[in-house]
């Protein structure tokens, strides 16, 4: 688990409402750390009642909740969301921070592979923002960032599905940032090359000889840290990025420029 200092002032996050979608993961771990040391108030949305338990205890006891949900069926979203605020009193940023991929050629993937990957990519966002956003249109305020990839833009292969549902995020985060934006809302995605996660870590150790292949495509030379994402998730979700919407930002070394 990454150590993040005290974000400065400057962000103006003190006190605000925080939702983390996918909160027990590794990246959402680290942004639930990167919004407590900003002074937020947050709420842990995970379908893993023990990984929200084995949070750091600095991150899991100053949570003002941890929800248990499987962000899979549409009425669990819609009821984290409902629990998230009755517990904050209101949410004034929503983090979608929920993927699962499944490595293989398109011709391997049975329907269920399918449907699982799109409830959890995508189906949970779209069901999740349609609890979100009117209560941020109502409160005249909001910062929705959710977590896309360079696989939503770029025809990796054996990643079908993933990037499928990567791709129609990016355009479902642009529509709702249109329908949103005269309401004081923003909708962003940050979407990560390859990163020091629990997920690459899992591919790696599958395929021997593959981190030195991938970091030779990234111009920076090496994979991305939890650090680095967090930092630019804190920014989007600040007033700093009061006129920035219906972006997605790369955070991948340069691996999208080439």
């Amino acid at each position: 688990m990454i150590s993040l200092p005290r974000v400065p002032d400057w962000l103006g996050l003190d006190g605000r409402r925080v939702v983390i979608a996918g909160g027990a993961g590794t990246l959402g771990a680290a942004l639930c750390a990167g919004f407590l040391g900003a002074a937020a108030r947050v709420v842990a949305v995970d379908r893993d009642e023990s990984r929200l338990e084995d949070l750091p205890t600095a991150t899991r006891d100053r949570l003002d909740a941890s929800i248990v949900a499987d962000l899979g069926d549409p009425h669990e979203c819609r009821r984290s969301v409902f629990e998230a605020h009755r517990a904050l009193g209101g949410i004034d940023v929503f983090v979608h921070c929920v993927g699962i991929n499944d490595r293989r050629p398109l011709e391997a993937y049975r329907d269920e592979d399918w449907n699982a990957i799109l409830a959890a990519n995508l189906s949970s966002a779209f069901w999740m923002l349609q609890a979100v956003l009117p209560r941020m249109r109502e409160a005249r305020h909001g910062r929705v960032v959710c977590f896309s990839s360079v696989a939503g833009r770029s025809g990796h292969k054996h990643h079908g599905p993933y990037a499928a549902t990567k791709g129609a995020l990016n355009q479902l985060i642009r529509v709702a940032a249109n329908e949103y934006a005269g309401d004081g809302v923003t909708v962003n995605a940050v979407a990560p090359g390859y990163m020091e996660t629990a997920l690459t870590s899992r591919y790696l150790a599958e395929a021997p000889g593959s981190r030195e292949r991938l970091i030779g495509l990234i111009p920076a030379g090496r994979f991305g840290t939890l650090a680095e994402v967090v930092g630019p998730v804190l920014f989007l979700a600040s007033h700093h990025a009061s006129f920035i919407t219906g972006q997605v930002l790369y955070i991948d070394g340069g691996r999208s420029v080439v």
